[in-house]
């Protein structure tokens, strides 16, 4: 089985604020970040997120 991080492992592994985990959910097209919702609840898998902040650190920091 994959593994699925939800919100609050994935914003400790990311060392971000849980807020941005959620903004990143919300937003559509390229912004949003890989997940599924099982009922109420949000998880993500970890070989997609890897994948999607690799393709954002394509553009460098600002």
């Amino acid at each position: 089985m994959d593994n699925y991080l939800d919100i609050e492992e994935l914003a400790r592994r990311l060392r971000v604020p849980v807020t941005w985990i959620y903004d990143r959910t919300r937003k559509s097209g390229t912004e949003q970040i890989p997940h599924y919702k099982f009922g109420k609840y949000v998880r993500f898998l970890e070989k997609e997120v890897l994948e999607y902040l690799k393709t954002k650190s394509k553009g460098g920091a600002r």
